[in-house]
């Protein structure tokens, strides 16, 4: 929850000047949903993607104040953010919540990025597979194994967002590589295929060995996304 009119115009267009559709990287935005119209109108046609940060689990009716998946797609928006560690810790969003949100984002023909993570508490507990198997098994449970072939996993370890921590390659390299052993277990084409994302206090210092992992397919960047130097840095470690 960031940004102003000035701030996203600049941000976006600094992107554009850094990026280019040639790049190795592919690169999007999710910006709040007050600026969706005026980021749709800066990138339409660009090589730059976006999103919505959540989703609605219903179509359409009485909720105020929420964003259906039909209006993100109206807005031009390719994925959507389903489960962010923000959305599951501060909005109470349970992991069933999380697979209707899922599902909504799929029948609106939205590409959603599931986020699974483990708090400190549960790593320091050496429960982190049991709770990302957890997190995934839900939206599985719901909505099985195939449509996996259109959506993206981040991985969020809750404890190096924000704090300035960071998981090491290693760290990140063993959760990811669970992750994609898990899905191949059921479906050995969207296993290799699926985009696996680390998202952790990814900088433009720490990016190229996080992204040189082999099961690391990208960042889902926070902080260092609000400058455009800081993004670009990060972009610019894989492009």
């Amino acid at each position: 929850m960031h940004g102003s009119k000035t701030m996203v115009r600049s941000l976006l267009e600094g992107l554009l000047a850094g990026s280019s559709a040639d790049a190795k990287a592919d690169l999007a935005v999710f910006p709040p949903f007050p600026y969706l119209s005026l980021t749709e109108s800066i990138l339409s046609g660009s090589h730059i993607a976006w999103g919505g940060q959540t989703v609605n689990p219903n179509a359409k009716g009485a909720h105020t104040g929420e964003t259906s998946g039909s209006m993100l797609v109206d807005m031009g928006c390719r994925y959507v953010l389903v489960g962010h560690s923000e959305r599951r810790s501060i909005y109470a969003e349970s992991d069933e919540d999380v697979a209707l949100r899922f599902k909504a984002a799929l029948a609106a023909g939205l590409e959603p990025v599931l986020c699974v993570g483990e708090t400190l508490e549960e790593r320091e507990q050496d429960q982190t597979e049991t709770v990302v198997a957890r997190q995934l098994d839900a939206v599985i449970d719901a909505v099985g194994i195939d449509v996996f072939s259109r959506a993206v996993i981040a991985y969020e370890p809750v404890w190096a967002i924000g704090t300035g921590l960071t998981a090491t390659p290693q760290q990140a390299q063993s959760v990811h590589a669970f992750i994609r052993d898990k899905l191949s277990a059921l479906n050995v084409i969207i296993g290799n295929q699926i985009r696996i994302l680390y998202g952790g206090s990814v900088k433009g210092s720490n990016a190229a060995e996080l992204f040189a992992q082999s099961d690391i397919d990208g960042g889902l960047v926070g902080g260092a996304s609000l400058t455009v130097e800081d993004f670009l840095a990060i972009y610019g470690a894989v492009a």
